[in-house]
């Protein structure tokens, strides 16, 4: 179940997002959300799980989600689990007690789309983050028993800058080692030249090679433990799925096939509404 508890995304300057640049963002009065929450209740009754939306909710302040977290629970008694949207600098503006009051009301798990653990790159598509930011953010929210899941995001920088990506979020995910890990392929939804004005350097676009070479490189580095592993949004060509490090060397032998298998020249399509 979906709980509006805000509109849009309180940054919305990143390069590559096109999600919600149509939407000012705002947050919702308390009481519209509450209206929300009891209407909800005869159609979800039976309710396991609610994620707190739009963009990156946990902007909010902690007496304001527990608040909402108290409400939901009040009228879902039976809940497993309550999510959210966040970066890591919403984190660090909580307290660790505070963090700590939000997972007793039932706030397990965040998702973080932390992109890339290249500070450069990070600078290059305006994320407001960096390798520290994001690094101490989810610690802290890992102290507090808060489960993350992350998201990096294969070809960020095209070729040029594809190494460091790739070695660099490695690293960050290494040392975070996260519940989840995702992997999304750089979408274009308006073509490559609108991404290039908002990029701020030089961008060369890859092929689903090079693209399969750069996620091998990042999954052959990384160093974690029991972390379940998906790579199977619509933007991704090959679909991968398993537990880090268990799986480690069947999904670098998927990836090695695919780079044997691919057209050399054969580069991702701009895709509509990701």
């Amino acid at each position: 179940m979906i709980v509006q508890a805000t509109i849009g995304c309180s940054w919305n300057k990143c390069a590559f997002c096109e999600m919600y640049t149509s939407k000012k963002f705002k947050v919702r009065p308390f009481e519209d959300v509450q209206k929300d929450i009891k209407n909800l209740v005869g159609l979800y009754s039976g309710c396991r799980r609610v994620f707190i939306a739009d963009g990156n909710a946990f902007m909010l302040s902690a007496s304001k989600l527990m608040s909402l977290l108290k409400e939901i629970n009040i009228h879902f008694p039976n809940l497993q689990r309550i999510s959210s949207y966040a970066l890591p600098k919403d984190i660090l503006q909580k307290s660790p007690e505070e963090l700590k009051l939000l997972r007793r009301e039932g706030l397990k798990l965040l998702y973080v789309g932390i992109e890339t653990g290249s500070d450069k790159l990070l600078q290059l598509v305006n994320k407001g983050e960096t390798y520290d930011t994001i690094l101490q953010g989810i610690s802290m929210a890992h102290e507090a028993s808060i489960d993350t899941s992350i998201m990096i995001l294969n070809g960020l920088g095209g070729a040029k800058y594809s190494h460091q990506h790739a070695l660099k979020s490695a690293q960050i995910i290494s040392e975070l080692n996260p519940k989840y890990l995702s992997t999304l392929t750089l979408s274009m939804p308006f073509g490559q030249q609108h991404f290039e004005t908002r990029f701020k350097g030089e961008y060369i676009q890859q092929t689903w090679k090079e693209l399969f070479e750069e996620l091998h490189l990042f999954i052959e580095n990384l160093k974690v433990d029991r972390v379940i592993y998906r790579s199977n949004h619509v933007s991704n060509m090959l679909a991968l799925a398993g537990i880090l490090n268990k799986d480690q060397d069947h999904l670098l032998r998927n990836l090695e096939y695919a780079i044997k298998e691919v057209p050399a020249n054969l580069k991702p399509e701009p895709r509509q509404n990701l």
